[in-house]
């Protein structure tokens, strides 16, 4: 059994944003050289999301509204969290809706998707330096 590891960095200069990651996650499947497995990518950060969706911007539009609906960031005084020093409490609580990772299946060294299905990284409180873990398991 193969395993391949890599991060990707991520500085993005907005409060949030979706960036896909499905080019990235394809090259490094051809770098690990595994042909049948799985890859498991993931946000190593509290405040940010990996997730499969469809790339359309109405949709990742309506993820904005939607998400803010559910978490509004102002007034950062109605979080608990925020009375740490923080204002990012609803960035925590959209990357808990969103999820932390996904797992794909490599099948004869491809990402085996359904129709449309693209990996995102989803940015909840950008701004700084922030990575994504990719791990590839199989043969």
């Amino acid at each position: 059994m193969k395993t391949y590891r890599k991060e990707l960095w991520f500085h993005l200069p907005t409060r949030r944003g979706f960036v896909n990651i499905t080019r990235q996650v394809e090259e490094a499947v051809r770098e690990s050289g595994v042909r049948e497995g799985l890859v498991l990518v993931n946000a190593m950060h509290i405040t940010a999301s990996v997730f499969i969706n469809d790339d359309e911007s109405g949709l990742h539009q309506d993820f904005e509204r939607w998400l803010e609906g559910l978490a509004p960031h102002e007034p950062t005084s109605q979080y608990r969290h925020n009375l740490t020093g923080e204002d990012n409490a609803d960035a925590h609580l959209k990357r808990q809706v969103m999820g932390r990772e996904v797992v794909v299946a490599i099948t004869d060294g491809r990402l085996d998707f359904g129709p449309w299905e693209q990996i995102f990284y989803g940015e909840f409180d950008g701004r700084r330096r922030k990575r994504v873990l990719i791990k590839i398991v199989g043969e």
